[in-house]
């Protein structure tokens, strides 16, 4: 990934040079303070009133030259207008395309401007989170809710860039008229008229998009799958993207995604069953729920590797495994052996292809749609994390072809096998390997974090050889010095990546493993739980666990659109805990009888709240994570997918062992670790965040 700094400098207009927040000068004027502070010469509140005073100027300055240049843009717009409607009366076919073609003109320049207020939203977002690291203060917070909301609030410009709506729909209508009207009067010997959406109408949305930093539902799904946009993507970037991108290949992909959830969760309702018939007790289901998770550690780490030189081949790998595992699965049965159920899903497991999905939607979809896209990788995950249990309900039935059992225990592996099989034909049909055009491992990976190199204040909004100097000396901007190219290599191990991380970072990494712990615990014994203590059948866990999954896209609906525009992500990440805290507590039996209100409505606390905050948790997650954990192999992704995945070996383990010591204590031992590492992670938050601020 090309620097920061770098794509700013070469993005930057330099006829413009001179009305760009003056990022070199806050950035002294900070340091400034903080010397004047430590001295004794200045107190906080003036340094408060002084810095927003020439925050305001700064931001005075850009807007005014932005409604200058918004008024000249209106002007144009007015003068083809009038040339617009004089052709009603006569047209012209060269007249229309010569119209069309200063339309286009006045969208180029639409762009320039676009790009400019990016650029100064950028730059004033750097120097308030520098600002607030340096003082350990919430000015960002004051300075934004003081202003936004103000009546005569010049940050809308910037942020929210008011009037600019206007002139994007004044070109895109016009555009589109002036296409329809050229097609009317072609004869049928000329070429056929253009697609209905100009490519100028194209670009100028995607930049609107990229300057649109407000909450929604698709950016907040998205960022579940830890699948960012670079906040200044370069446009040969979203040419090669158009190149690469291929729709059947993203579809197999998000078919990859949701089928192996479907085979993770499938078991979930039998696999309690499936173990006594085997001679086992029935809390083996751990081992057996679990034993894919424990292969997952592993495949998560080599496919991540092998996605550096194609897609195809570790997807084609990954089909074959999971057939071959399934049919293990499903013959376990007939052969009477623990082992090989075990082996098997040990072997599906291995099949886990997930990084290869993220790592595709990330290096191979253009950015206009790679949002869409993110957020279809997270609904996928939802849909079979549903479907999984339900179709197991289904699957109610016993019959014997040949020497072959077909029962509710082994018809999963059957159907995960067959479903494998034809998946594998379609994607050796379908798939097309897109072309790499070095022969090094692509610098952008999987996990790319947004925002990472604003993050990380390695480049300045307007960058001058001094002011590259002092960043390369500090890249980081915590006072810590690193060789500027030492600071943007990636991680060469999983040591070396956890290194990377800084505590607000091993904060969200835990939260991250105490929600999947929960979670699993949850799952994974709902089974043995609900047929100990109410003697529920199979189908009815089914359709308990169906319903757990199906809340997860409305959850993320209301919190995405709603919640997260009204409270800041670390309230709601606290209050996130507390809620899973309450969940876990209301689930323990400490009341005889226990009873089903007890357990349902408890169990749905404890999930959707854990929805929430790894919802919250991931977002906050992809604004601190280093840059050099946004790619290679040992990636910020790739880190919290084990974090999730190890949750889940030792939530199944627990399982196993706390069988031992009766079904009667196996629930109240398994949810006594989820509720000390709750809340472990609660004190953690409280701490950590109290520290920065």
């Amino acid at each position: 990934m090309v620097a920061f700094g770098k794509k700013l400098k070469e993005r930057q207009i330099q006829e413009w040079q001179g009305f760009y927040l003056n990022y070199k000068l806050m950035k002294k004027r900070v340091k400034q303070y903080a010397q004047q502070m430590e001295v004794g010469t200045q107190d906080r509140r003036h340094v408060l009133k002084d810095f927003s005073r020439m925050l305001d100027n700064q931001i005075e300055k850009t807007v005014l030259f932005i409604l200058e240049q918004q008024g000249q843009l209106a002007s144009r717009l007015t003068n083809l207008r009038e040339q617009h409607d004089a052709l009603e009366e006569t047209p012209e076919i060269s007249q229309i395309t010569e119209l069309r073609e200063a339309y286009r003109a006045v969208g180029q320049d639409l762009l320039k401007l676009l790009c400019f207020v990016e650029m100064n939203a950028i730059g004033l977002r750097k120097i308030l989170k520098k600002f607030d690291k340096r003082f350990r203060y919430r000015f960002t917070d004051y300075y934004v809710k003081t202003r936004a909301n103000h009546p005569y609030s010049q940050l809308q410009q910037v942020f929210k860039h008011v009037g600019l709506g206007a002139v994007v729909g004044a070109i895109s209508r016009n555009l589109h008229e002036l296409q329809d009207r050229q097609g009317s009067y072609l004869s049928i010997y000329d070429p056929p008229a253009l697609p209905l959406q100009d490519p100028v109408v194209d670009s100028i949305n995607a930049a609107v998009d990229r300057l649109s930093h407000s909450t929604n539902f698709l950016n907040f799904l998205a960022q579940h799958a830890l699948i960012m946009q670079e906040e200044l993507p370069a446009p040969t970037d979203e040419r090669i993207d158009d190149e690469r991108y291929h729709f059947m290949s993203l579809l197999l992909n998000l078919a990859n995604t949701f089928l192996y959830m479907v085979n993770t969760y499938i078991i979930v309702p039998t696999a309690d069953d499936y173990s006594m018939s085997l001679g086992a007790a029935a809390t083996v289901c751990g081992i057996v729920i679990g034993a894919m998770a424990v292969a997952q550690v592993f495949s998560s780490v080599y496919f991540s590797a092998w996605s550096n030189r194609s897609y195809f081949r570790p997807l084609v790998f990954s089909s074959i495994v999971l057939f071959v595992g399934n049919t293990m699965y499903a013959l376990a049965y007939d052969m009477s052996s623990l082992t090989v159920l075990i082996l098997g899903r040990l072997c599906c497991g291995l099949g886990s292809a997930r990084a290869v999905n993220r790592r595709y939607i990330s290096d191979c979809v253009p950015l206009k749609i790679r949002m869409q896209a993110s957020a279809g990788f997270v609904s996928a995950s939802a849909l079979g994390m549903a479907c999984g249990p339900a179709l197991a309900g289904i699957l109610q039935t016993n019959f014997k072809i040949y020497k072959l059992t077909f029962n509710a225990n082994t018809l999963p592996g059957w159907v995960m096998a067959v479903a494998w099989l034809v998946y594998l034909v379609w994607l050796w049909i379908s798939f097309k390997e897109p072309s790499r055009d070095i022969e090094e491992p692509p610098a952008s990976n999987s996990e790319t974090v947004e925002n990472v190199a604003l993050e990380e204040g390695k480049q300045p909004l307007l960058i001058t050889s001094e002011e590259k100097q002092e960043d390369d000396e500090d890249p980081e901007g915590d006072g810590s010095e690193e060789a500027p190219e030492e600071s943007r290599k990636p991680a060469t191990s999983i040591v070396s990546a956890y290194r990377l991380l800084t505590p607000s970072v091993k904060v969200q990494l835990l939260i991250y493993f105490m929600l999947k712990y929960a979670m699993e615990i949850l799952l994974s014994e709902s089974s043995v739980i609900t047929t100990y203590y109410f003697s529920w059948s199979t189908s009815t866990v089914s359709i308990f666990l169906a319903c757990l999954g199906l809340t997860v896209l409305p959850v993320n609906i209301v919190v995405g659109s709603y919640i997260s525009n009204m409270f800041e992500d670390r309230q709601i990440l606290l209050a996130s805990e507390i809620m899973v805290c309450i969940g876990i507590l209301l689930s323990f039996h400490m009341i005889i009888p226990y009873t089903i209100p007890q357990y349902v409505c408890s169990g749905l606390i404890m999930f959707v709240s854990a929805e929430v905050l790894e919802g919250v948790n991931l977002s906050l997650l992809s604004r601190v994570m280093s840059s050099r954990l946004s790619r290679g192999t040992y990636n910020g992704g790739l880190l919290s997918t084990e974090a999730g995945t190890i949750a889940r070996v030792i939530a199944d383990a627990t399982i196993t062992l706390a069988g031992y010591l009766g079904e009667s204590l196996l629930l109240n031992i398994t949810l006594l670790p989820s509720f000390l590492i709750c809340v472990a992670s609660i004190v953690a938050t409280c701490f950590t965040y109290n520290s920065l601020y």
